[in-house]
């Protein structure tokens, strides 16, 4: 196997070792979140709040996260240190998704939200950066362990929440819900933290404030980049929405147990296990645009179709394809950066890309949550298949060069 996976790549199997580390943190990450959407359903109910209330939380998350988003990517990029950050990001998620599981207000669950929020996008600068420099060559690929561990977090942890929540309560189950985060941060301080070094490849590394400003300046001149920014963040406000009310659909329309729930959005993570590592290869060796426009365009097809599906298990059907085709592309989109950005504003080129997608994907909830307690859980994903054919148009308009590839 090793063999095969070093023949399809180009890299050798214990070079691959430091972006699987990676990967695995990632998931960590993830699995925390995924672990949140899956007993939100149950915190609701628990304590009583409205679509419109759970909305406003969720939105909490997304708009800590764009706040954040451009302070990360200046010390990843002043500092040059990126493994010390993935480090304080798991361990930052990790306390305030234990504190959430204590939290008996909605007060305080809100603000354990907004940490989780600062600290998946503590991540991205960090993690994009150090494999974009360590894999010059082979971006795409890299990229894609990166998501997919995000993929195997998004994937199992609603799953086993799902069971979880049979014997625990919800709280029991977000507790339980922070190891995946813990084993990470052990791992990246024993086998990344204690060998790195300061360094950045090609490029001068950003010197303070005033430079940083220069360099988000320098990238949001660049149409492409806006551009792929923002396509990136209307494609992330459809999964953020579905994400949010597909586990409320799944529980006050179609009425079913929490381990079907679990199923269920397994389903929607499931497919991108094996379709970010294609989706990045093939990047890598066509075009980037011709990938994300495959993508984008089948997503957009199978979401509106699903607005019309009133059997339970033909719609459980269509959201696994849908994740299939909606998440494998984000090693595209985050490889694509990438080649348009210098490598010494590459971490905050990576916090303009999040910072967009957290900041539209905040009012995804907001505005999903009130469209629900006015006409129903449905009108919701008319809206979403509005979002995601916004993002495939932005696609389409973008140059058919995929750019400066580095």
């Amino acid at each position: 196997m090793p063999t095969a996976i070093e023949r399809l790549t180009g890299i050798g199997w214990k070079e691959q070792r430091p972006a699987l580390l990676v990967g695995f943190g990632h998931g960590g990450t993830h699995w925390i979140v995924a672990t949140l959407y899956l007993i939100l359903p149950f915190v609701a109910k628990d304590l009583g709040l409205s679509y419109s209330e759970v909305g406003f939380l969720v939105a909490a998350f997304h708009i800590s996260s764009t706040a954040a988003n451009f302070g990360s990517g200046l010390v990843v990029d002043v500092t040059g240190r990126k493994a010390i950050f993935l480090l304080l990001s798991l361990i930052i998620g990790t306390a305030a998704f234990s504190v959430f599981a204590l939290g008996p207000t909605f007060f305080v669950l809100v603000l354990m939200v907004a940490f989780i929020g600062a600290s998946t996008n503590l991540w991205h600068p960090a993690a994009i950066s150090l494999l974009s420099e360590r894999y010059p060559a082979h971006k795409g690929y890299a990229l894609s362990l990166h998501v997919t561990g995000a993929s195997i977090g998004d994937s199992l942890a609603p799953l086993i929440a799902g069971v979880l929540m049979v014997p625990l309560t919800w709280q029991g189950t977000a507790f339980m819900g922070t190891l995946p985060a813990f084993l990470g941060a052990l791992l990246i301080a024993a086998l990344l933290v204690r060998n790195e070094r300061p360094s950045v490849r090609g490029d001068r590394r950003v010197t303070g404030f005033r430079d940083y400003l220069a360099g988000i300046k320098e990238l949001i001149s660049d149409k492409a980049i806006l551009s792929l920014c923002m396509m990136s963040g209307f494609r992330n406000m459809t999964v953020n929405g579905l994400q949010v009310f597909l586990p409320l659909y799944l529980a006050d329309v179609m009425r079913i147990s929490p381990v079907w729930m679990g199923a269920a959005m397994t389903t929607l993570q499931v497919g991108a296990i094996f379709g970010s590592p294609i989706a990045g290869v093939a990047s890598d060796r066509m075009s980037r645009r011709t990938i994300m426009m495959a993508g984008l365009t089948a997503s957009t097809v199978v979401l509106l179709a699903l607005t019309l599906v009133e059997n339970n298990i033909v719609f459980i059907c269509g959201v696994s394809i849908l994740g299939f085709m909606l998440f494998s592309v984000r090693p595209v989109i985050q490889s694509w950066l990438m080649d348009l950005t210098p490598p010494r504003v590459s971490g905050s080129a990576t916090s303009l890309l999040f910072g967009i997608q957290s900041g539209l994907s905040a009012l995804a909830p907001a505005i999903g949550g009130m469209m629900a307690d006015a006409w129903g859980l449905r009108s919701v994903f008319l809206m979403l298949g509005g979002t995601i054919l916004i993002a495939n148009l932005l696609t389409f308009l973008l140059p058919r060069e995929d750019a400066r590839r580095r």
